[in-house]
């Protein structure tokens, strides 16, 4: 089990490490920060002037040493913008953000998994099909469009909720609902093929013949051992919570890290923006590593195999 949890810590801090060195020579590549936040008519003594305070007329790879350096001091730069530590610009903006994020990931899980282990237990009838359709049409309309049609829809026509804003609970129905929409269908989806493929196997039948109700075989057989599959989408979307409020917040003009980042990245703003890509990167590693840990515990067969 040690040898299983080192092999997935070692992964773990390479995908982050690949990240944060991808993130950092895109952004380098991407423009010229000087440009943009001083402008197309400034003097070239000032554009100059600016990257030599901020450590631009460096060679790129003195920058990253210089960076990876800082990150592991617990220094994630300053921000060109607002002269303020990046790290807390955008820890400011996490309690907005969870608000959208965690009731969220609460109704896809309160939803989703249900709906599909019942379209499951009732398979080809009339429910069965209606949970299908509805999932695919989740998760195959894309945030901002599902967003559009809400706005439009509760605000617009019934007027009965706020179109943007943060000023009170009801500003975040909207966005919330947009957020967990694709999650819920695409979680019913998986869940219900994780139960269709369990209720066939041979020790379900077995179980069923032994005299056990109905409801004990689902429980203690089928449910626990669709749980794998399940969990892995689970962690993944607990890992892109961040990553999936950018679009989002865009559209409800709600002040979370999505819209941080937006901002951030038209203003070529690079730690802000290396610190948000560092924050996502991390949250998704570490969620993967619960996974992955998980089915260790789930299916003791995969921690004899962590070393391959």
């Amino acid at each position: 089990m040690i040898r299983f949890v080192l092999v997935r810590l070692m992964r773990a801090v390479i995908t982050i490490l690949a990240v944060v060195t991808f993130a950092f020579v895109v952004l380098r590549m991407s423009g010229d920060p000087a440009q943009v936040m001083l402008g197309p008519d400034v003097p070239q003594d000032a554009v100059d002037a600016f990257r030599k305070t901020w450590g631009l007329d460096q060679p790129i790879w003195i920058q990253y040493l210089a960076y990876i350096k800082s990150i592991f001091t617990g220094d994630f730069g300053v921000s060109m913008r607002d002269k303020a530590s990046a790290l807390h610009l955008v820890l400011e903006r996490v309690p907005a953000t969870l608000q959208l994020t965690l009731p969220a990931l609460i109704l896809k899980l309160m939803i989703g998994i249900p709906a599909g282990v019942y379209a499951a237990l009732h398979r080809q009838s009339f429910a069965d099909r209606g949970v299908i359709t509805l999932a695919i049409i989740g998760f195959t309309v894309p945030s901002f469009v599902m967003g559009l049609v809400l706005v439009l829809i509760f605000s617009v026509l019934l007027g009965v909720l706020p179109s943007g804003g943060q000023d009170t609970w009801m500003h975040g129905i909207l966005p919330t609902i947009t957020m967990s929409i694709g999650g819920i269908g695409i979680l019913a989806r998986f869940s219900r093929s994780a139960m269709i493929e369990v209720l066939g196997q041979p020790y379900i039948r077995t179980a069923s013949a032994k005299g056990l109700k109905w409801r004990d075989v689902i429980w203690s057989h089928a449910l626990p051992n669709a749980a794998v599959p399940i969990v892995t989408i689970v962690g993944f979307m607990v890992g892109s919570l961040i990553a999936g409020a950018v679009v989002v917040e865009s559209i409800f003009s709600w002040p979370g890290i999505g819209r941080l980042l937006i901002v951030s990245v038209s203003n070529r703003d690079l730690a802000v923006v290396q610190c948000i890509l560092l924050i996502i990167a991390a949250a998704m590693v570490m969620s993967n590593l619960v996974v992955d840990l998980l089915y260790g515990w789930l299916d003791p067969r995969l921690r004899s195999h962590a070393g391959h």
